[in-house]
């Protein structure tokens, strides 16, 4: 079946599950689900609702957040109890974790489920499919465990706890190629939730309507009025730790920068009031110049605050993750700075096995954003990769690089979660 398989012949297959065919009855379909993290809640709610628009009875048990209660979970614990991060938390949390894992394996049983969908957090998820499979339950996998960069050997793993891997990305699929295991690329999320007039208003726009919706940015902007050359907006990651690690880094930059074009302006959105409070305060221990060059910005009435301020900017200065996806998505030009513990970088530099950090770079398998890493991370090398960037013929550059990295993306994420699912399932179980 191709992509574009109509949306009845759909249905038509997941009418077909559990059919009881002595009485020619579908009996419902019970789906365990479980998200065993936060970010895990819109994906699973997601695709709960595409899996509820092919089939009207499906009884979905598990764990997860309020976006997927609200498309019919019975959760049968707050998914807080499995969102535990850092090594010294989860190990102090292992006996619950242990204990949350059986009782989830206990409600499966008593449910009776059909099929069970793990939304990442593959540690909690893939020991919970490993029971699950050998009793004859479909088991699939939404967001592959990063085997493409380090650990390939978990593929032997993720053979014997899964029957299908959704991932995100097109470069994950040849390592389960390799390893002959059912693998779909189905797209990152936010190619289907990015607000794509944030691509389609001119910057102008995109600025002023910014502007006028924040108290704090309208005082920033008056009291600048219009002395400002180009906007940069500035984007440490969201952890105290990496504030505290790649934020100084950034400002030492900027304090050059602003020696260069003093009508340069540094706009940073922060997730929470408290982030807020912590990135002012690094800021707060600089000089009067540098001060007056930045605005610290939050606004809880913005669910996608952080995306408005990235389009509205000119270009983006940023850690590496997410955001560097969402940057390119946006079709803004950026610069990569990140820096780890020594200790742990060498580690890393010895298990992971691509040559990039920055999403867009990996996507096009070559240094398309520069990545200023470790030592490389001093203000005299952003000052100078900045002013590089903003150099139209550079800035231009880039800019078409990231756009047709998106294109590729786009094009090669047109799988759809449910239908791959339901897709898959009928395969295994043709006869």
């Amino acid at each position: 079946m191709t992509d574009s398989a109509a949306p009845q012949t759909l249905k038509h297959l997941a009418a077909q599950v559990n059919t009881d065919k002595k009485a020619d009855k579908a009996a419902p379909l019970i789906i365990g689900i479980v998200a065993g993290e936060v970010s895990g809640d819109s994906l699973g709610a997601d695709f709960m609702r595409q899996m509820n628009n092919l089939r009207n009875d499906i009884v979905w048990v598990g764990v997860g957040g309020a976006k997927m209660q609200a498309q019919g979970l019975q959760s049968i614990f707050p998914l807080s109890r499995l969102a535990v991060m850092g090594l010294v938390e989860v190990m102090s949390q292992l006996s619950d974790l242990f204990k949350a894992r059986r009782e989830l394996l206990a409600a499966f049983k008593a449910a009776n489920i059909d099929w069970f969908v793990g939304i990442d957090a593959p540690d909690f998820n893939l020991r919970v499919a490993k029971k699950l499979k050998p009793k004859d339950i479909f088991c699939v996998q939404y967001v592959s465990p990063s085997i493409w960069a380090w650990r390939e050997s978990r593929i032997h793993g993720i053979k014997a706890a899964t029957d299908l891997v959704l991932c995100l990305f097109p470069f994950e699929l040849p390592v389960y190629e390799r390893h002959n295991h059912p693998a779909i690329c189905v797209g990152h999320p936010l190619l289907r939730t990015l607000d794509h007039s944030l691509i389609d208003k001119p910057i102008n726009q995109l600025r002023s309507e910014l502007v006028w919706h924040n108290n704090g940015l309208q005082q920033f902007f008056i009291e600048r009025f219009h002395d400002v050359s180009q906007m940069i907006c500035v984007m440490p990651g969201s952890r105290r730790g990496e504030i505290t690690a790649i934020l100084p880094l950034m400002l030492d930059g900027i304090q050059k920068l602003i020696l260069l074009d003093p009508k340069l302006c540094f706009i940073i959105p922060t997730v929470d009031q408290n982030h807020q409070y912590i990135v002012q305060d690094v800021i707060d221990k600089r000089s009067e110049q540098l001060r007056a060059a930045i605005v610290v910005v939050y606004d809880d009435s913005l669910p996608n605050f952080s995306q408005q301020a990235m389009a509205a900017s000119d270009m983006v200065m940023l850690a590496s993750g997410t955001a560097t996806l969402e940057a390119m998505l946006l079709e803004r030009p950026m610069v990569v700075i990140y820096r780890l513990n020594q200790l742990t970088y060498q580690i890393a530099k010895r298990l992971v096995k691509v040559p990039y950090v920055a999403l867009p770079n990996i996507l096009a398998d070559r240094a398309i954003i520069p990545e200023l890493i470790q030592e490389q991370a001093s203000g005299d090398s952003i000052c100078r990769t900045v002013m590089r960037v903003l150099q139209p013929r550079a800035y231009k550059e880039q800019l078409d690089d990231l756009i047709a990295t998106k294109q590729a993306l786009q094009q090669q994420s047109n799988h759809d979660p449910a239908a791959s699912v339901v897709e898959q399932y009928f395969t295994q179980h043709q006869t």
